[in-house]
């Protein structure tokens, strides 16, 4: 009988410190050190040199706008009716789903890949309810593109960047599918950032247009 006690008290104390080696483990692992790249990976630049070309694309468009504005005693022209709070409300929404982005790019940099995950689908639903708001506003707006001159920049305006927002949205469920997996390959960290920089520009690109459409009276 002794002997049998001593096999029970050895496979408890063996069964103690595994149990102990894992919680170490687990504790090592929760506390890895953020992913830091020594310098930009290169497609992060590509996506930064490709998004100076948007910004010089809209530009144009701003140009564009300000120049007929200032042809134009009455702007928007009589007859334009704007629900400048809906549209306030839904930049606010375009606005924190930037937010939901960048915290699924901090916790994707920090191994927390399941996380990560959730934030970027909170991203599309933010996204997808902004862009539902630009066509219901497209549907039902009184002025039409041709209308006037407003009618015309309110289409092209709102129609260019809402597309800017439908290829972030795709971009970012093609993203979903490559985190399928259980663990991430070497790249998928620079695909990550290169998808919120470009969601960071037409969030900032959406601000500067809803000023000057909805704002600029």
């Amino acid at each position: 009988e002794p002997p049998h006690q001593d096999v029970g008290v050895a496979d408890a104390a063996s069964t103690r410190k595994y149990a102990v080696s894992q919680a170490i483990s687990v504790g090592k692992a929760a506390k890895r050190p953020r992913i830091r790249h020594d310098r930009p990976p290169m497609l992060a630049i590509g996506v930064m040199i490709w998004l100076g070309s948007e910004l010089m694309f809209f530009s144009g468009l701003f140009a564009a706008f300000f120049t007929i504005r200032s042809q134009h005693a009455v702007w928007p022209p009589a007859g334009t009716h704007l629900d400048t709070i809906r549209a306030l409300l839904f930049t606010l929404v375009l606005v924190s789903s930037s937010f939901t982005m960048q915290k699924a790019v901090f916790d994707e940099e920090r191994y927390n890949r399941r996380s990560a995950r959730i934030w970027v689908a909170w991203t599309i639903v933010l996204g997808l309810g902004f862009l539902g708001n630009q066509v219901s506003e497209w549907l039902f707006i009184t002025t039409r593109a041709s209308t006037n001159a407003y009618g015309s920049l309110f289409f092209i305006m709102t129609g260019l960047h809402g597309l800017h927002v439908f290829i972030g949205l795709v971009a970012m469920a093609f993203l979903l599918g490559r985190m399928k997996g259980p663990g991430g390959d070497p790249g998928e960290l620079s695909v990550f950032q290169g998808v919120s920089y470009y969601w960071h520009f037409v969030d900032i690109v959406w601000i500067g247009l809803f000023s000057c459409l909805f704002l600029l009276k």
